[in-house]
């Protein structure tokens, strides 16, 4: 009975599924934002192709690297 109430702890470092959710939402948002800025290039005007470079960015970065991973798997 020990082992199954520890198979079924969560790691400490896993991130609950409501936080999940928020954080794809959010960086979702982001990566449709950039791709919409690139709807309003134009040969004269270079800032929506730098703000959608800018928010695509944001939107790989920062889940990759600055959140990173959960360390679940070992």
């Amino acid at each position: 009975m020990a082992r199954n109430e520890q198979d079924n702890r969560t790691d400490e470092r896993e991130n609950p599924l409501g936080q999940s959710v928020v954080l794809f939402v959010v960086f979702m948002v982001l990566f449709l934002g950039g791709i919409f800025a690139l709807s309003f290039l134009t040969l004269d005007n270079a800032w929506p192709a730098a703000i959608a470079l800018a928010l695509v960015f944001l939107a790989f970065f920062v889940p990759m690297n600055v959140i990173g991973r959960s360390d679940s798997s070992k």
